[in-house]
């Protein structure tokens, strides 16, 4: 039997559509992992390459998240009026299953570690079920190491991801990643981590870790930092601004390889980051954070959300010029977005406020609600121009013209964006 692990493409004009460095998803090498070895796999990512729909397989599996589910749609019908069997998972189909199985044969909810080998089973023996859920959270202990070799010949430049830790003990409105993973914080042991790296690292010294947030229990990130000091790595993930606090913590990740961090700022309002549920976040203290960051050799891309109630037109230059004051290596301004399964969600909709369901504007880019301190026009143009001016060559010597490591990260990652943000513009 063959199954065809099936990434969908983001739209092109738009800025995830168009930038050129992409990532292969590590969530279909992880089911590749718990696949029975008597399937034969392929994997296919339709951002890379275009999509052969007479490709020989027998099950078709599709993840997305929302910006991605009508593409993951349109593929899902194509295999299936060629008479394969398609499934799929991910965030968008575990919010909206019913919506999904009006194109698919199958929905996987939540995280599918432990009922993919059911499902094989079922679909060998022709009794597939609508509907696949696991009744308890995955124990990350027993998570194999993802099959990366499916993602040999896919036309990905890197492919050094992993995955440590899943779930997040925060909760905040706009955020999608506990309705999906749950709050409690689940980590794998650190010596499978260890492993895991060690043989990452023949391939490349550079790694990305997915996790949401790597620092959230320091009992588990110092032993897995003091780990990795030594193994040569250079390595980016997600933490938050008061990741800072912690120097010991900080001064580990700095000298186990760390050069970059994401991190959500989200706004420069101590009100709007209470009201978004951001808990942990000091705005007076963000340019002092930062600078820690830096002196231990780690670059910050940034995430401030943009239209908030509490923001008003305002807002795009003061983030603008605080992200140039602090130098700030890379950042991405996300229009607030009501995804599925999010609390933001719920209280727009109950508000009335939510006017956009084309899940191709959930893209981040796009504004799909009514927003309280600005019009929808002046959110909009406020977005595209913050973006502009922080991605202008003016800006970009400004924030990192400076000896510091994580430039070999963030310089063409700026590049990047810039050129992405400049073929949207004239695509769009």
């Amino acid at each position: 039997m063959k199954v065809l692990f099936l990434s969908p493409g983001w739209l092109r004009g738009r800025l995830w559509g168009e930038l050129a460095f992409k990532f292969p998803t590590l969530s279909l090498a992880a089911l590749a992992a718990v696949t029975p070895p008597e399937w034969e796999l392929a994997f296919h990512d339709d951002a890379v390459r275009p999509t052969d729909f007479n490709f020989d397989t027998d099950l078709v599996a599709l993840t997305a998240m929302t910006a991605q589910a009508n593409r993951a749609y349109q593929l899902a019908d194509q295999f299936r009026s060629r008479g394969k069997t398609v499934v799929m998972g991910g965030f968008h189909a575990s919010n909206l299953p019913d919506e999904a199985l009006r194109h698919v044969d199958s929905v996987v909810i939540g995280e599918g570690e432990l009922v993919w080998p059911e499902l094989l089973n079922d679909f060998k023996a022709g009794r597939l079920r609508p509907i696949y859920k696991a009744t308890d959270l995955v124990d990350t202990a027993i998570i194999p190491p993802a099959r990366r070799e499916i993602f040999k010949g896919s036309g990905h430049l890197f492919t050094n991801t992993i995955q440590t830790t899943r779930g997040c003990p925060f909760d905040c409105e706009f955020c999608s990643v506990t309705a999906f993973y749950g709050r409690k914080y689940r980590k794998r042991p650190v010596e499978q981590v260890l492993s895991e790296l060690e043989q990452l690292r023949k391939v490349n010294s550079f790694v990305f870790f997915v996790d949401d947030n790597i620092v959230a229990d320091r009992r588990y990130s110092l032993p897995l930092f003091s780990g990795m000091k030594g193994m040569g790595l250079k390595w980016l993930s997600h933490a938050p601004i008061d990741f800072a606090e912690d120097l010991e913590l900080l001064k580990a990740a700095g000298e186990s390889g760390c050069i970059g961090m994401f991190v959500g700022f989200e706004s420069l309002n101590q009100d709007s980051l209470a009201a978004m549920g951001k808990v942990t976040n000091k705005a007076e203290s963000y340019k002092e954070y930062a600078a820690l960051f830096r002196e231990n050799g780690i670059g910050i891309l940034g995430s401030f959300v943009m239209g908030s109630d509490g923001d008003t037109p305002a807002v795009f230059e003061q983030t603008l010029r605080f992200c140039e004051d602090i130098r700030l290596e890379a950042a991405i301004f996300p229009i607030l977005t009501p995804y599925p399964g999010t609390r933001v969600r719920s209280r727009l909709e109950a508000e009335g406020r939510i006017f956009n369901n084309d899940w191709r504007d959930y893209d981040m880019e796009h504004v799909t609600f009514r927003p309280k301190g600005m019009t929808v026009k002046e959110l909009q143009d406020g977005y595209e121009e913050i973006c502009r001016s922080f991605y202008s060559f003016g800006s970009i010597y400004r924030r990192i013209f400076k000896l510091h490591r994580s430039v070999q990260v963030f310089g063409p990652m700026n590049i990047g964006f810039r050129s992405a943000i400049r073929r949207k513009r004239v695509d769009s």
